[in-house]
C-alpha cells in the first residue's frame, strides 16, 4: 500500500509534503476493512491513502451478482462503495489537518463522521474480475466535506462516479 503520493497535500507551515505514519494507516485500513462489517460484506481492500485521495479495489464474486445474466456487479455494491471511499478519503484528510496530534488522537476524530447527501451517476455496466474505487475530497470544512469519487473497471475505464456530502463534527 501507498502512503505518499507526489501529489500529497503539503503543510500549511512549512513546504514539506504530508506523509502520515504506517501507524496511522494501519489503524486506518484496520478501522476500514475490519471494524467496519459491511466493508468487509463488499470486500474492500484499501491500495492507497494519501491526505488528498484514497484508492481501494474490489474483487468480483458471485455474491456481488446483480443481473444473473451478464455477470454485472450490483448497483447497490457500486454506491456503497463509492459511499465507504468518499468517507475514506474524509478521514484521510481530517487526520492530515491534524498532523499535530498523535496518530491515536486523530483517529478518534472519526467518530462522528456520517454521510449527508450522495449522488451516483452509472455510466457503463459494472462488468469485469475487479474494480478500482477512488475518492477525493473538494471541500474539508470545519461541519461538512464535500468528494467526489469514481468507480473503474478492470482497464480503467470510468464505469460510474458519485458526489457526495459528510458531516465531519
Amino acid at each position: 500500500m501507498s502512503t505518499n503520493h507526489p501529489s500529497a497535500k503539503v503543510s500549511a507551515e512549512s513546504a514539506e509534503p504530508i506523509v502520515f505514519e504506517p501507524e496511522f494507516i494501519d489503524a486506518l485500513t484496520r478501522i476500514f476493512e475490519d471494524s467496519i462489517v459491511f466493508n468487509r460484506v463488499l470486500g474492500l481492500k484499501i491500495t492507497a491513502i494519501t491526505p488528498d485521495r484514497a484508492v481501494a479495489r474490489i474483487d468480483m464474486r458471485p455474491e456481488l451478482v446483480g443481473h444473473y445474466a451478464y455477470n454485472r456487479i450490483h448497483g447497490g455494491v457500486i454506491s456503497a462503495g463509492l459511499d465507504a471511499m468518499g468517507g475514506l478519503a474524509v478521514m484521510a484528510a481530517i487526520g492530515a489537518r491534524h498532523m499535530d496530534e498523535p496518530p491515536p488522537q486523530r483517529l478518534q476524530r472519526f467518530a462522528k463522521l456520517g454521510t449527508i447527501d450522495m449522488r451516483v451517476d452509472y455510466l457503463r455496466p459494472g462488468i469485469g474480475t475487479h474494480f478500482e474505487l477512488r475518492a477525493e475530497v473538494l471541500r474539508l470544512g470545519s461541519r461538512v466535506a464535500s468528494t467526489r469519487m469514481e468507480f473503474l473497471g478492470p482497464d480503467s475505464k470510468l464505469m460510474s462516479t458519485g458526489a457526495a456530502s459528510y458531516i465531519v463534527s
